[in-house]
């Protein structure tokens, strides 16, 4: 009770617990479109979606500051590669707040005349690219992992013996890729928030995709990958050692 007390008094926890709500009620709404007898589920489902997705947006009013204040943090990291991928991220993140933040004053009338799909693809345009940026930098720091373990001595003779010990077809055929994905699959096992965090950029990229047109598929799979980045994200936040550093 206490931890759930503690996340639910975070804004990031309140947060995660709405996204998971939200995209719970897209995949829900997608499963039972075909089902006449449910149409008033669905439109139940559609309404508690419009809902989650509003409170959600008063929740990121202040997330603006905070990307700003993340971009001056990152800006000296010593490692070139994850200051640059970090700042860029975080820069790309702050614009999409305050596109999301206009799109909200525009919803209960503060602001009027501004054009909204134009917004909304502006948002989901900064959205993409801080979420390549951070996969990026996954992909950066997995290969350090990867280089790192593959220079102990140790470890070689750890995959020699695994080699050794699986003489199906493929690992005779391409030796050299059952060591690496032994060696990726060993690296993620050791860091396990590099591993949460990858999977969940990776989900989270089909959402403006998808939006974007650049790779489509339907409101399902969004729903889907939508659900389990939150869930991952909720785990990060009640588990703060699953959060990659930096």
């Amino acid at each position: 009770m206490e931890t759930f007390i503690s996340f639910t008094n975070q804004s990031q926890g309140r947060d995660r617990l709405f996204r998971a709500t939200q995209y719970a009620c897209a995949l829900l709404k997608y499963l039972l479109r075909n089902e006449a007898k449910r149409k008033d589920l669905v439109k139940k489902l559609q309404f508690l979606e419009s809902n989650m997705s509003s409170g959600r947006k008063l929740f990121r009013l202040g997330n603006t500051v905070n990307s700003i204040h993340a971009v001056k943090s990152t800006l000296h990291i010593s490692d070139p590669v994850l200051r640059f991928c970090l700042s860029f991220a975080n820069l790309n993140r702050a614009l999409y707040f305050i596109c999301d933040n206009i799109l909200w004053a525009r919803s209960i009338g503060l602001i009027r005349d501004i054009d909204k799909e134009r917004w909304s693809l502006n948002s989901t345009r900064f959205y993409f690219l801080s979420l390549v940026m951070n996969l990026t930098r996954d992909v950066y720091v997995i290969i350090q992992l990867m280089v790192q373990k593959s220079r102990d001595r140790h470890y070689q003779r750890k995959i020699d013996q695994h080699l050794n010990e699986s003489p199906d077809v493929a690992c005779v055929i391409v030796p050299q890729l059952d060591a690496f994905l032994f060696l990726l699959l060993d690296s993620l096992r050791n860091e396990p928030s590099v591993a949460l965090d990858t999977l969940k950029n990776v989900c989270d990229l089909f959402i403006p995709l998808d939006k974007l047109g650049i790779y489509q598929t339907n409101a399902g799979v969004v729903g889907f990958c939508g659900l389990i980045s939150s869930l991952l994200g909720i785990l990060s936040v009640l588990r703060p050692s699953l959060k990659i550093k930096p």
